[in-house]
């Protein structure tokens, strides 16, 4: 699937549709760099702090089941932190693309239904996530997640370039 870049003068139904776009622009570019890469690059590192880009697109699964799921709605996920062995980020050698992949994109669908039935104001339920800290209100919550998106989005940018795949948005 290609989504194209969310242009600031292409009309929205408000301000839950543009974050919502953006969300998912982001994520399909991680899913197209991924897939773009051959098997032996998605599980290979060119960085000096280890990480592959398949534990990246782990790494922003796990990111929004945080903040939308466990944060924001209050939910038991199990291990909310399951992005994660010995402090840094980890993929199982049986753990592939495609699920990986898949499971990002479910967790994407799910993001959608949550912000599509509530109003940006509205705010999360009390949970471990916030550390006794007042619960913010979804608008902050996609903020937030937009930055983790563009940010480890152009780390990709550039582990892709270096492993020959493709360059640019």
């Amino acid at each position: 699937m290609t989504v194209e870049f969310p242009e600031p003068t292409v009309p929205a139904a408000g301000r839950a549709e543009v974050f919502l776009r953006y969300l998912d622009y982001f994520r399909e570019s991680v899913v197209a760099k991924l897939s773009a890469l051959p098997e032996a690059e998605v599980r290979r590192s060119t960085l000096p702090s280890g990480w592959t880009p398949l534990e990246l697109a782990k790494h922003l699964r796990y990111v929004e089941l945080r903040w939308i799921e466990w944060g924001f709605q209050g939910r038991d996920v199990g291990d909310p932190w399951g992005d994660r062995r010995a402090d840094r980020w980890y993929v199982a050698p049986e753990e592939s693309r495609e699920q990986l992949l898949a499971a990002l994109r479910a967790q994407g669908a799910h993001t959608r239904a949550v912000v599509t039935g509530t109003g940006l104001d509205v705010r999360g339920a009390p949970s471990e996530r916030w550390a006794g800290a007042e619960p913010p209100p979804l608008e902050r919550v996609l903020f937030h997640l937009l930055q983790e998106y563009a940010r480890h989005l152009g780390h990709l940018d550039i582990v892709t370039e270096l492993a020959g795949g493709p360059v640019g948005e």
